[in-house]
């Protein structure tokens, strides 16, 4: 929960920037920049003083964060050798005194040795490739290496490396893959993993090191560099001046990945796949060459100011990339990324008198544009207003009721939170927020009125955090609607953005902006979120368990706590509606096929996790393809049988090929991903309204209260 920005940070560029030069290529050796040792200083003295766990940087936390920084950069322990951690071990202490002190030598000494064990594994990789392997060895790869030790020497490394290459060998054999272009794609594979790590600069070492200090602390405080603070605002306001194009790194060349609709590059006639080989500014600017540079490099290129042109010139997908490319002028505009934005869309359950309308809102973020709005813009961007715009279209197509689907919804701007709320309820506190020093304040909606007063179900997962939970407690605690799905992520605490530049004093972006825990929220019947989540009044069967993901994964999470409820008045008491609604849904879900096909994939999915190992036999590994292959099959010939989805649609399941994800063409990547989203059954979507509509025909004059009974809706506001 952040009062600016959403949790999770964007790891994908979005098009965007100006520079006019190329980036000069990474030394050898990485060093500190001159600006990293006032950021760490200014990181210092904000976590050491107003961070709601402040704790003092000493020896004790410095070798906390030296643990952590290890972790970071070898989690797997694939590359460093032992020797290399007890060499580093002397700086297991001294990492505070290297942040005190301004001199941030050791954790760039320790990447650069990183780098160099990168460049030794790879190229001991790649001389595999040559001798070929024998599949008939009955002999296991151990890939879960997350509890293992550190390798004692480079003989150890190499047997682990050898199984690594054989098993990547083996899937590529299994997919179909002839020997001589297993051996080419593993070849380019390796090497193209040393070329991006080659790639990473100073500012990636750093935003690593300050991350593992601030992690240390507390997992949901992180440092963002500039360029990834950029990203960050750019995701929050759903918002970007650009040319509406999401751009991927394949190979040596920056590609289109997806095209916002209706946006500049679409219009130009860009394409999903299309290569750009170069970027020149206005009409005049050179044309500078992008081919091999990093994508973030490239993004910086073609963002630009809304009204500016930018010239790209372009090799189509479909042609060679040899082809004399195309060059084409573009207009920057401001462009809506409407791909995180809520939207809607009516699932019709039950038959002849008792058929229900149910819309559904899918809301993948709480965003908001905080610089339209602080500027008073008319149409800034926020979760809360395209929400109340999606309701009033849904009660003029005389929906029964709806279902705000959060799954996945990872949190955002507390604001917005309680705004959204708002929309359901009458007035009254929906949050309590209590501050380092013990103060409570109450986030209240004080609007009079509700945009949707009818039936509601809520429906979560255990990756609904933060300003997910604030929402579906408070629709809980009032009793407003129906919580549906899986305890969620248990994340209940606030973070506030800061810039350290404002601590610098200068105006420029060079400091980058600090994410850190400020306060902690708890519901408005006092309990808190932190650790338990929301615990759904209708639960489905938990796909990710509490040791695996969530907030209670973390040994320096923030305890449960409790504290007084505020003062507020419960619309209705559902609890009584509940056994009625469990007894339909299990009896329903029992006879349902896409729901047990998902219960299977969780099990399925508990199996896989206890596995630590895999057989590196050619025989073992085949069966177990082919037995997985026809499960697939039968479950596709099922689904068009029972007529789940359309005959056309039933072969988009991919069996293994082998492959990374950046080996696979873009535009069979985006065509696959478009299938997926529009084909494929969702079992639980549908399964929530189908309760939703039990509760509305179960619906007392109670529960009509709370608006999960037929009734004609008589208020409405929007924002």
């Amino acid at each position: 929960m952040m009062r600016r920005f959403p949790l999770a940070l964007v790891t994908a560029l979005l098009v965007a920037g100006l520079v006019t030069a190329k980036p000069a290529a990474p030394p050898s050796q990485l060093s500190p920049l001159p600006d990293q040792g006032k950021t760490a200083a200014f990181t210092m003295y904000t976590l050491s003083r107003v961070h709601y766990r402040s704790m003092p940087l000493d020896d004790a936390l410095s070798v906390k964060i030296y643990d952590a920084y290890l972790e970071a950069i070898d989690n797997d322990k694939l590359f460093l050798l032992r020797s290399d951690v007890d060499a580093f071990s002397v700086y297991r202490e001294k990492l505070d005194d290297a942040i005190r002190n301004q001199q941030l030598d050791p954790p760039f000494e320790l990447f650069n040795r990183y780098i160099q064990r990168v460049a030794e594994r790879t190229a001991h990789a790649r001389a595999l490739l040559a001798q070929g392997f024998d599949f008939t060895v009955d002999e296991q790869y151990h890939y879960d290496r997350k509890e293992a030790q550190w390798a004692a020497d480079t003989a150890e490394l190499d047997e682990i490396w050898r199984k690594r290459v054989k098993n990547d060998w083996l899937r590529l054999k299994l997919a179909g893959k002839q020997d001589s272009e297993i051996a080419e794609t593993l070849d380019k594979r390796y090497s193209r993993f040393l070329e991006r790590i080659r790639e990473l600069d100073s500012e990636d070492v750093f935003q690593t090191f300050l991350n593992a200090y601030a992690m240390a602390i507390e997992p949901h405080t992180s440092y963002l560099a500039p360029r990834t603070a950029d990203a960050f605002e750019i995701q929050m306001s759903l918002s970007l001046e650009g040319i509406g194009a999401v751009l991927q790194r394949d190979d040596e060349y920056t590609v289109i990945r997806s095209l916002v609709p209706g946006g500049p590059a679409e219009k130009a006639g860009l394409g999903v796949g299309d290569r750009v080989l170069a970027v020149g500014q206005d009409s005049e600017g050179a044309m500078v060459d992008v081919i091999g540079w990093r994508i973030d490099d490239t993004v910086k290129l073609i963002r630009g100011p809304k009204d500016s042109t930018v010239r790209l010139d372009i090799v189509p997908a479909a042609a060679s990339v040899d082809s004399r490319p195309n060059r084409i002028s573009i207009v920057r505009q401001k462009v809506k990324l409407e791909e995180q934005a809520a939207k809607k869309r009516i699932i019709e359950v039950g038959e002849g008198d008792s058929l229900r309308r149910i819309g559904v809102i899918e809301l993948p973020t709480f965003y908001q544009d905080f610089e339209g709005r602080r500027r008073g813009e008319a149409d800034y961007r926020s979760a809360t207003r395209d929400v109340a715009n999606l309701l009033n279209q849904l009660k003029h197509e005389n929906v029964d009721g709806v279902v705000l689907d959060l799954r996945n919804n990872g949190g955002g701007s507390l604001t917005e939170a309680t705004e959204l709320t708002g929309l359901f309820i009458d007035e009254g506190p929906v949050v309590q927020v209590k501050s380092a020093q013990g103060r409570v304040e109450i986030e209240r909606d004080r609007r009079p009125g509700r945009t949707w007063d009818g039936p509601l179900a809520v429906l979560v997962n255990r990756v609904s955090a933060s300003a997910s939970e604030i929402f579906a407690a408070a629709i809980q605690d009032y009793g407003r609607g129906l919580i549906i799905g899986e305890p969620t992520y248990g994340k209940g605490t606030v973070q506030n953005l800061v810039s350290l530049d404002q601590l610098s004093g200068r105006g420029e972006a060079r400091h980058g902006q600090l994410k850190f825990t400020v306060a902690q929220f708890f519901r408005i019947n006092g309990s808190s979120t932190q650790i338990k989540g929301v615990v759904p009044d209708i639960q489905f069967p938990v796909s990710l368990d509490a040791e695996d993901y969530g907030e209670s994964v973390y040994d320096n999470a923030l305890p449960w706590a409790q504290i007084e409820p505020a003062d507020y008045e419960q619309v209705a008491n559902l609890d009584p509606l509940v056994p009625s609604l469990l007894a339909r849904h299990e009896s329903r879900i029992a006879e349902d096929q896409e729901f047990r096909f998902w219960q299977e994939d969780i099990a399925d999915y508990r199996r896989q996790r206890e596995r630590k190992s895999v057989s590196l036999l050619e025989d073992t590994r085949r069966q177990e393809r082919d037995e997985q292959e026809a499960r697939r099959k039968n479950r596709e010939a099922l689904r068009v049988e029972l007529g789940l989805v359309d005959e056309s649609n039933a072969s988009r399941g991919r069996s293994d090929d082998g492959l990374q994800a950046d080996e696979r063409s873009v535009v069979e990547q985006a065509a696959e991903e478009r299938a997926r989203r529009e084909g494929r059954p969702d079992a639980l979507l549908s399964e929530a309204a189908r309760i939703l509509a039990d509760a509305i025909s179960l619906g007392t004059d109670d529960l009509r209260l709370a608006g999960l009974a037929p009734a004609k809706s008589t208020t409405s506001t929007s924002d």
